[in-house]
Parts: C-alpha cells; structure tokens; sequence
C-alpha cells in the first residue's frame, strides 16, 4: 500500500466529521481559535517542532478538528483517506496493518486504500501550536530574565541593595515555578560543563542502567545548548561508542530516540563528524532503518546524510550494501522529510561511483519511485533533485531498457 500519496486537497481541511471547510472558512468560524490567516505563512518559516510544541504546551482544550479521532491526540502529520476522514499518519498505517481496510469512524470499505497528506491542516495546527507556544515561551524567558538579572546583584550588590535584591526573587519565584529552575541552573550548568564532569557523565553512559544512560545523554544534549559549551567536550571515542550501543539496544528501546538526538547534536559540530565516521556509525545506523520508528527514523537520516557532506562518509555509505536498497524504499513512504533526507543520500552515494552505484539503484525500483517524486504534490527542490537522479541513473542504460526500469509496479515492496 502507498504510504505517501500527490496532494490532492491541499486547499481544504477535513473536519473529523467529515466536513470539509476551505481555509477562509476555517479561520472564520474560529477554527484556528482566532488566529488569521496571514500568519500561516509566517508560523511555517519558524523553525519549532510540533511535537515538542505539543508536549511543552499540554493544552485543556484544543480544536476538535486537530485530533485524531483513533488516538484523540492532536495530529503532527493529518493524512486524509478516500472517504474524506482525516487521521495522523501513523495511527492509521497502524490500523491498516492490522489487516482493516475500512475507515475507523464511518467503517466504510476503502475504494482507494491511498493516504493523502493534509498539507492545510497541518498549517493551520501549527500556527495555531506555535502562537500558543511563543506566548508560554515569552512570559517564561521574561520570567527567566529577570531571575537572571537578579542574580547577578546578589553577586556584586551589598546591604540593602542586596536584601531588596533577595527579597524580589524570592517573591518571583514563588510566583513562577519555572523561575526555581533558573536559580538553580544558573549555578549548575557552569559547574557540569566542567571536563571532569563531562567525562564522569561519559562513563556513566557506558556503565550505568538504562535509566541512568538515557538520563546522561539528556543531560549532555541540554548542556550543548549553552553558549559557554565547548565542542571538544563531545570529542570523545568513549561518548560516541556509548551513544552507538545505547542507539542499537534491542532490549531497551526507549533509548533509541534520546540516543540518535544527542547523535544528530553532535553532528552537528564539523570536527567531531568524521569522528563518528570513524567509530564504525554509518554501517550501524543503515542497519538499524528498517526496525525504527518514523521519529526514530528521520533522526537517523538526518545523521546519515549529514555525515554524506563528508568524503569519508559517502564512502562509507556506498560501502555498506544495504544502503541503497534502504533508501530506495524510503522514498516517498515515511514524510516529506525523511523523502529529502533518502534522496540526497542517494545523490551523494550514486554521485561518488555512477556506474556501480546506479545501476544498482535502478535494479532496486529507484526510477519509478523517482517518477512519483516528480508527479507528486512535494517540494519543487525536492523534484528537481528528483529528475537530476533520474538522469543520472539513465546514462548507463539504452532508453528502451531504462523505460522497461521504470514501471511503476516496482514502486512499493
């Protein structure tokens, strides 16, 4: 079954009845809570991540339009069936591989067992999260700020300057529980991002439980957004070996996705990637594609394509035979995202070798994937990307043998 269909209703959003309302409709009626419809736009360009917006916010009441009527959770990525139901992405992939091909509100037969992304209203669920979130986010830094400031008196100031001082955050912070945490973070960050303190956290990741492992790599990733962080405190053989085991633990899987995000903060830093080249990363983490959820999942192709800017690592990719295959399958299966992410990977590697690597690519149903790409309803950089590949697969084959290659019942395994 396709799991990423071409956008077809990109100008309407399905209501959980099956009601379906233009845009001009959705925030006349107060859909968006009162929010216009110039910021949508605006809300997109910002780069904040749905799930924690929706995690940090934990909202009473949210529009009944956002959540999805099989989990009642609001929606990240709303994808809507033939019958004109709207659900989240995975909840519904979950309910078709139990074997149900009827839609779980009206439990009609499904005529088209096609998904379609709801690209309007995931609009509108973002804008409508991130106002709400930029509002929590600016009363808590204004908070935040003024705990810092007063701070900084009680270091320097003396007699009553310093007692007014005591006395004001005293108040605030009885006022604001999220003021404490400033207070006490403040002290503590400087002293953790003390290399003797780094390196305990280190050993603790490869010695400790699981819940102390998980609990490190947390805390290593909060530290790397400091100013004062410095990078050759993650240049460690020790931390990266950690971080791989924690990733590939089978047993316990709830430290795959904190592992992989402390990973993609560390490749972030262009003197610790080919580090993680070294440490053997890129093989494992191709390996571990097929078992990881879709968060899991993007995470790891972020790595993996961010270490593919580099010449050790597409060599690395276009060594570890299932690298192909892999994204091949990806593409057009997952998100949008994880489409980009496969598909550059694919560049890079096919770039380095054309000869073995295309061939290889074509053989694995990459050309008909690459036509749904272009006919789809995705990013036009995504496209043209699309038809580069296209062209540079083809040079290795007559046109009649490359379009035999191309059909598209080789799209989906």
């Amino acid at each position: 079954m396709p799991m990423f269909q071409p956008s077809k209703r990109d100008g309407v959003v399905v209501a959980g009845d099956g009601q379906v309302l233009d845009l001009d409709t959705a925030v006349k009626d107060g859909v968006l809570g009162g929010v216009g419809g110039g910021v949508i736009g605006a809300a997109v360009g910002e780069k904040l991540d749905l799930k924690k917006m929706i995690e940090e916010l934990d909202l009473p009441e949210i529009p009944s339009v956002f959540i999805c009527p099989i989990s009642l959770e609001p929606m990240q990525d709303p994808v809507t069936l033939c019958t004109g139901q709207t659900y989240e992405r995975s909840n519904i992939l979950k309910w078709f591989n139990l074997g149900h091909y009827t839609c779980p509100t009206t439990m009609q037969e499904l005529w088209d067992d096609s998904i379609t992304p709801n690209r309007t209203l995931y609009h509108l669920i973002y804008t409508w999260f991130s106002q709400k979130y930029s509002l929590m986010k600016k009363k808590s830094e204004d908070v935040q700020g003024r705990v810092s400031e007063l701070i900084q008196t009680l270091k320097k100031a003396k007699g009553q300057a310093r007692i007014q001082a005591l006395k004001e955050l005293k108040q605030v912070v009885a006022a604001h529980a999220t003021a404490m945490k400033t207070v006490v973070d403040e002290e503590s960050k400087t002293n953790l991002m003390q290399p003797t303190k780094i390196s305990l956290m280190i050993d603790m990741l490869n010695e400790g439980s699981v819940e102390t492992k998980i609990n490190c790599t947390r805390l290593i990733e909060k530290l790397m957004e400091e100013k004062e962080f410095r990078s050759e405190s993650i240049s460690s053989h020790g931390l990266l070996v950690g971080l791989m085991r924690l990733v590939k633990d089978k047993r316990h899987s709830n430290g795959i996705l904190p592992g992989l995000s402390l990973l993609r903060s560390i490749c972030l830093h262009k003197q610790v990637m080919s580090l993680v080249v070294r440490i053997g990363a890129v093989p494992q983490l191709v390996e571990l594609l097929p078992v990881l959820e879709p968060d899991c999942l993007e995470l790891a192709l972020f790595i993996l394509n961010t270490l593919s800017s580099l010449p050790e690592g597409k060599e690395a990719l276009k060594d570890c035979g299932n690298t192909i295959p892999h994204m091949v399958r990806l593409l057009m299966r997952v998100s949008e995202s994880c489409t980009q992410y496969a598909l550059s990977i694919l560049w890079s590697v096919c770039k380095l070798a054309p000869e073995e690597c295309s061939s290889v690519a074509v053989e694995a149903g990459l050309a008909a994937k690459l036509l749904l790409v272009i006919q789809s309803g995705c990013n036009p950089v995504l496209k043209q990307k699309s038809s580069e590949l296209l062209k540079l697969c083809s040079l290795n084959y007559t046109d009649t043998i490359f379009i035999s290659k191309c059909k598209l019942t080789r799209t989906i395994q």
